[in-house]
């Protein structure tokens, strides 16, 4: 909304309208209004026009002002013959300066929509800030889209702004919380001038004291001097807060809101009201509220004054010289003073009940006694400090009390708050001791910061000998000393005033939040609104805070006010003072007290109205439904302007330099280059290319902000230099950050600008669809789930460097800057703008911003995100200018890219090379600790892990972190040489600093260890995945030795996938830069399996596992030659089985290495799962060459030797062969028959001992157990196989138990049946040898022309006598 021509037009005035008129015409806009007060249009027209009626109001103006004070107004003003309405443009913004209820305001808004198609209304309460000279703030509520419109128009007539969205009548609420508040701190207020004046303390002097401590608020600071000097009067005071209170209570009538402090403020107010006619004339109403409470309040005031701080000064400047303290009480605030007198060179004697405390004194300095009586011997001055006047009276004169070891003529400072009457009777009860003991009231005020600090408040009463006595010591404990005149308690009465007003200020503070939380006000909002307004107090700012946190972690316990106000009720009581308001706050206290929340924070009193209303004034937003969010949105805007984008930038000569903090904000980009350095050089090389895009990496989030500020302004510095050196091209600024809002913001901003200039506005949008980053009505939210959780609640905000609290961008802009740019002044795109308005819309909003403004930008759509991207682009073209603080979804929308699948190996020409993989992890976010155990637990058969230990090489000596670098170094290469993908991780316990610095120190510890491992790695990886920003970062640049690489695309959804450049260590080697905080917690696993080695073999061990998920057995079949191998190949393909080729030592001593080359090659390049086994290796000599020449697994066979000399053998060649992940089966029991002319006689046979199996397995660690349960090898005799099945059985559920898999040799010539019954009962792999030798013999035997036939024909019935076994296995089908 430009302001050039644009009018604003103004229905009713008030003496408000007149200055909000006023800053519009400063700011450029044109005003008219209807009126029909004389005076008050006649102050008008100096600056606008008078128009007849509110139709002309309303012509042509683009928003429409209206003030309506009573609702009787609202027809005749919007929907009679001359009504706002009939003068409305279609787009105009409709603005409510209203008194009127929000029940009012809500039907207005539904009649203006339904009657007159007015789509924008804005509720706005306008009020006088308590604060900066009482500028005109406003409080505005409305849906997004309306307020969007208004604001422009608000801005401009206020100093702050407060926005509640979505709901119109938000500000008529706040309206009324605020007057609740008002009403409830100026009864309180009289009350405390009553009670303190009953208590012998000048009203002036308690106006002086708590108008700087903790009981003030905005209303005792400017009410009370006007109620003091009878400047109010009953005719234009009472009348109006009766009425307002009213309605506030009406309204909480309606929602069922109890409202007791407020009910007792009105009934007050009421009570005040009716004693008005026994006062003559129109006299101050101080003399009304000395009817109410009986206390003669004009006459206190009008006694001599004094001044308490120079009393102080005399006493201090005359004091006794005091040499040793006596303190009783050591709690929390009296160990603070008590150890602040020792700094300032005092002996101090302490005693406390608790004992442990007692040392801690003592360590710091402190003398102790075990009794009252022996902290008071010898002592000058006895200080005591504890809970009650209980534990007063007890240290004084109970058992071992002080009183009677003092010496004659000691002075005692009480500073615990009790009651003014207890001090004067105390005092009297010294008095008659006979030892001259003087006693000085002291309560004190501050803290247990303060009072070890020695900065307390003190107001101190008591005789001048008294004082002079102590005076030295109250000093050192105190920043402020009033001396308060009236003797021994009045002290007391200016803490007992205090802590009525404090107690009745936190319990207000409740109501009002609890009050608010009811009328669906955000309560954070709220908070903000009412520190600057006049229901303000000290306890509202300090207590707030804490319920809006829902922390009540206690720095004052509830019950400390059970006590306080206590005494203020005992006290009301004895000088006949009706305290009612002081009194209902002290019984909701005593609620709290009793709910069992005493020993918490005083702040939660408001649990009180939480338990009874079921409110929740915690501001935290709540957690929404994705879809169903998503679903209430506009439809978006039908165009994809896209191609738009695409050749506006054609026509555009500005390149989008991109720095990116860190090398994820790639990840919706392709095609385009990025660079890891920015000298002049080098960007004046990529600028003569005259790019669209160019990405700078920058790492600067891994940085401190000081290197980061000082990095930003370099870049910054050669950008701009590298343009002018290059002819005809401009550049738009791209601060690429985190779509969780973790960063250098705004430093990097701020830097920026210092070097390019001053912009037209920062764009704010973290919006990022494939992170499932969505903002919405300007809260920013990151997708978990179904669900939608604000920012603010996530992970990513505690942050141990850039943590923050705020999910709301506008407030998340006032916390970073740290208020220098308000919520109020932030600009917002909301989502109705985009999808309804689209690019043009865009362009104008963007164009009507003021110079420096900033601009968040709602989205939740790749679509929403063009629509922004193409109005920012022609405005651009219009000559605007801005810098923008983006996640990845901009940068592409921005520059018109059109999106490609996920880059696979297939895509880059890489599919058929056999190096490892190198995986690297450093990111400490809790989703990628998730992601790496779920890619363990799916890649972890085939992906090796080294756990690198951050304790090492991070906190521990050089020589341990060397040492730790080097460990990690040795093994990734061994692995990666070995052709497996490796997985590079630190230990996943977070180790943080103690401030935001330190904990960057520890990360850069960590990712330079992470560097040194992949700089030394020899090994060139297949490619490499490096899981975390800072640590894909320092691998590019530092490790790697990149200086330019091109973004291929992406190797997952918002996974970024580069080809590293020449001049890099590995050139043209994929480098995949996986967030830390994208994707499900599958995501790493997905990408892992996607790029993993091409055509890996599967185990001998995984066929087993496999083969005993699905109840069937692998057939092993003994082959010879090339015959042999390619017939079980081409069988297992065919059949789509997997299968074992394996070799016999007689056959191995035939063929050889090539034969053993053979079996390998042919098990590498089959379609299906092969492994190649070694049988029957009777020598470690065979087997131990069997072993290193590539063999999947091998059988170890010591059957032929005892038992235990099996096991050693067997052992041996376990734990060789695991070294190498090598399977390994041995053989317990013996078979007889003939196998390769090896021949075992009957008499050596020997069945599997079930009980010397369980040992056999335990003490040697094999996978696969080969059992004699009556079989042989060879052929079986005429009358069959007899199988010991029930001994299967058996050993199968031993061999389960164990993890073993069962093998049976001698399957050659046992029948189907047998067979399917030995599978039923666990075995998993059957040895065939005999049947397909025999089908070879038999084709020789056969005439044949020539060896070429010979072999096919070989091959063919050996092929035959495979699939028949398979199909007999059940492994057909299974591959």
């Amino acid at each position: 909304m430009g302001s050039e021509e644009a009018v604003v037009g103004f229905v009713g005035l008030d003496a408000v309208s007149l200055e909000m008129a006023s800053s519009l015409l400063c700011s450029g806009f044109k005003v008219q209004a209807f009126e029909i007060d004389g005076p008050l249009m006649d102050g008008f027209q100096k600056n606008g026009d008078r128009c007849s009626s509110p139709t002309e109001a309303a012509k042509g103006a683009v928003a429409l002002i209206v003030l309506i004070s009573h609702p009787d107004q609202i027809n005749d003003l919007f929907f009679g013959p001359e009504g706002a309405c009939k003068g409305l443009q279609e787009d105009a913004v409709v603005i409510l300066h209203s008194t009127v209820l929000p029940s009012h305001i809500e039907k207005l808004e539904k009649r203006l929509t339904d009657e007159c198609k007015v789509a924008r209304v804005v509720d706005a309460y306008v009020f006088k800030g308590a604060s900066d000279g009482g500028k005109l703030l406003i409080t505005c509520s409305g849906k997004s889209d309306a307020v969007s419109s208004a604001r422009p128009i608000l801005s401009a007539i206020s100093d702050k702004l407060f926005i509640f969205y979505e709901e119109i009548g938000a500000a008529s609420k706040t309206k009324l919380v605020n007057e609740l508040l008002e009403a409830i701190h100026l009864v309180a207020s009289v009350e405390a001038i009553s009670m303190g004046c009953k208590a012998s303390v000048h009203p002036w002097i308690i106006y002086d004291i708590i108008s700087n401590a903790a009981g003030n608020s905005w209303v005792f600071k400017n009410h009370v001097p006007h109620l003091l000097r009878g400047l109010h009067t009953k005719n234009n005071f009472l009348d109006p807060v009766i009425q307002n209170l009213g309605a506030v209570l009406d309204v909480a009538k309606t929602h069922s809101f109890p409202l007791p402090l407020l009910a007792v403020a009105h009934q007050q107010l009421v009570l005040a009201h009716s004693h008005q006619d026994e006062v003559d004339g129109d006299l101050p109403v101080i003399k009304i509220w000395e009817k109410v409470f009986g206390v003669d309040i004009t006459s206190a005031a009008n006694m001599e004054p004094y001044h308490p701080e120079q009393l102080a000064e005399q006493i201090i400047a005359n004091s006794s010289t005091v040499k040793r303290i006596g303190f009783i009480g050591l709690g929390a605030m009296g160990f603070g003073m008590a150890t602040n007198l020792l700094k300032k060179n005092f002996t101090v004697i302490g005693f406390d009940v608790y004992k442990p405390t007692l040392t801690r004194f003592s360590e710091a300095g402190g003398l102790t006694g075990h009794t009252p009586a022996e902290a008071s011997k010898g002592i000058d001055v006895m200080v005591i400090m504890v809970t009650n006047e209980t534990q007063a009276e007890s240290v004084l004169f109970g058992e071992s009390g002080a009183v009677s070891a003092l010496p004659a003529g000691a002075s005692i400072i009480l500073s615990s708050t009790v009651s003014p009457s207890f001090v004067s009777q105390l005092e009297r009860r010294l008095q008659g001791e006979g030892k001259g003991l003087k006693l000085v009231d002291a309560p004190v005020s501050g803290g247990v910061k303060r009072a070890a600090e020695g900065t307390l408040t003190i107001m101190a009463s008591g005789t001048d000998e008294a004082l002079h006595s102590t005076g030295s010591v109250l000093s050192a404990m105190s920043e402020k000393l009033y001396v308060i005149k009236g003797g021994c308690g009045a002290g007391s009465g200016v803490k007992m005033v205090n802590q009525l007003l404090a107690g009745v200020h936190i319990a207000s503070a409740a109501e009002a939040m609890a009050l608010g939380a009811r009328l669906g006000l955000n309560t954070r909002v709220l908070f903000d609104v009412i520190k600057n307004s006049g229901g303000d107090s000290w306890m509202f700012e300090n207590r707030v805070p804490h319920m809006l946190d829902n922390d009540y972690t206690p720095y004052s316990a509830l019950d400390i006010f059970v006590k306080d106000l206590g005494i203020v009720a005992r006290e009301c009581s004895a000088h006949k003072v009706p305290l009612h308001m002081a009194t209902v706050a002290y019984q909701l206290f005593v609620s709290g007290s009793a709910a069992g929340w005493g020993r918490q924070d005083d702040a939660g009193v408001v649990k009180v109205y939480e338990m009874l209303t079921g409110v929740h004034v915690e501001a935290k937003l709540p957690v929404l439904k994705k879809e169903d969010t998503l679903k209430s949105l506009p439809l978006e805007w039908p165009v994809d302007p896209t191609e738009d984008i695409r050749k506006l930038n054609q026509n555009s000569s500005k390149t989008l330099v991109v720095l990116d903090d860190d090398p994820t904000g790639t990840q919706t980009v392709h095609d385009i280059e990025v660079l890891t350095e920015w000298t002049v050089e080098s960007l004046v090389n990529q600028f003569t290319k005259r790019p669209t895009c160019l990405f700078i990496l920058t790492n600067s989030r891994a940085l401190s902000t000081e290197k980061a500020i000082a990095l930003t302004e370099e870049i910054c510095r050669n950008i701009d230099l590298a343009v002018k050196l290059v002819e005809k091209i401009d550049y738009t600024v791209v601060l690429r950050g985190d779509s969780t809002l973790r960063g250098h913001f705004p430093e990097e901003a701020d830097a920026a600008v210092s070097v390019i200039g001053e912009v037209d506005a920062w764009i704010i949008c973290p919006f990022f669809l494939q992170g499932g980053r969505y903002t919405i009505n300007d809260i920013h939210y990151v997708a978990d789930g179904d669900g939608l959780v604000p920012a603010g609640e996530t992970e990513f905000a505690k942050d141990a460097a850039f943590g923050y609290k705020s999910s709301n961008l506008r407030e998340w802009v006032e916390e970073k800057t740290k208020g220098r740019i308000p919520a109020s002044s932030v600009v917002s795109i909301s989502i109705e703008l985009l999808r309804k308005g689209g690019p043009d819309a865009v362009c104008d909003r963007l164009c009507s911003l003021k110079k420096g403004s900033t601009c968040v930008v709602n989205a939740a759509s790749d679509r929403d995100m063009a629509v922004f991207a193409a109005g920012m682009v022609k405005a651009e073209l219009k000559g605007k200018h801005f810098l923008c603080r983006t996640a990845a979804s901009f940068v592409s929308a921005r520059v018109g890219i059109i999106p490609i699948p996920p880059i696979l190996p297939k895509d880059l020409g890489i599919d058929k090379e056999r190096a490892g993989g190198l995986i690297v992890v450093g990111s400490y976010v809790p989703k990628t600790t998730r992601q790496v155990k779920e890619l363990k637990a799916q890649c972890g058969h085939f992906l090796k892990c080294i756990e690198v230990s951050v304790d090492k090489i991070a906190m521990k000596s050089k020589e341990e972190r060397e040492e730790e670098i080097q460990r990690t170094v040795e093994i990734v290469d061994a692995y990666l040489s070995a052709q497996k993908d490796t997985l590079v991780m630190t230990s996943r316990q977070l180790i943080t600093g103690k401030d935001a610095s330190e904990s960057l120190d520890i990360n850069f510890r960590v990712s330079s260890a992470l560097v040194e491992i992949v700089r030394r790695i020899k090994t060139k990886p297949r490619y490499i995945l490096a899981k975390g920003g800072i640590t894909s970062s320092d691998l590019a640049t530092k490790a790697l030795e990149a200086k330019c690489a091109k973004i291929a695309g992406q190797a997952l959804a918002g996974v970024p996938l580069w080809q590293l450049g020449p001049e890099s260590r590995h050139p043209g080697v994929p480098y995949i830069v996986f967030p830390g905080n994208v994707g499900n917690d599958t995501a790493v696993a997905d990408v892992v399996k996607s790029w993993a080695l091409p055509h890996r073999r599967p185990s001998t061990k995984e066929l087993l596992l496999n083969a005993e998920k699905g109840g069937y057995a692998i057939g092993a079949f003994n082959v010879y030659n090339l015959e042999g191998i390619e017939a079980v190949v081409a069988a297992a393909e065919e059949e789509r089985s997997p299968a074992m080729l394996q070799i016999h030592p007689a056959a191995f001593k035939q063929g050889g290495v090539p034969l053993v080359a053979c079996c390998i090659s042919a098990a590498e390049q089959a379609s299906v799962p092969i492994t190649v086994h070694f049988d029957h290796g009777a020598s470690k000599q065979e087997l131990v060459e069997a072993i290193d020449l590539g063999f999947h697994s091998v059988m170890a066979d010591g059957s032929h030797l005892s038992f235990e000399e099996n096991i050693a053998y067997t052992k041996f060649i376990t734990q060789l062969a695991h070294s190498k992940d090598m399977l390994v089966e041995a053989e317990l029991g013996r078979l007889s028959g003939t196998e390769d002319d090896l021949t075992v006689e009957d008499y050596e046979a020997k069945l599997t001992d079930l009980n010397q199996a369980e040992d056999f397995i335990d003490r040697t660690g094999i996978d696969a157990l080969a059992v004699c349960i009556g079989n042989v090898h060879g052929k079986y005799p005429p009358s069959g196989p007899n199988l010991r099945l029930d001994l299967l059985k058996d050993l199968h559920a031993l061999a389960s138990k164990k993890g073993v898999f069962l093998v049976l040799h001698g399957a050659s010539g046992v029948p189907e049946d047998l067979v399917k019954s030995c599978i039923e009962r666990g075995v998993r792999k059957f040895n065939v040898n005999t049947e397909l030798r025999k089908a070879y013999m038999e084709c020789l035997s056969e005439p044949k022309k020539d060896l070429v036939q010979v072999m096919a024909s070989a091959k063919e019935k050996m092929k035959a006598v495979v699939v028949e076994k398979m199909k007999l296995f059940g492994s057909a089908g299974k591959a």
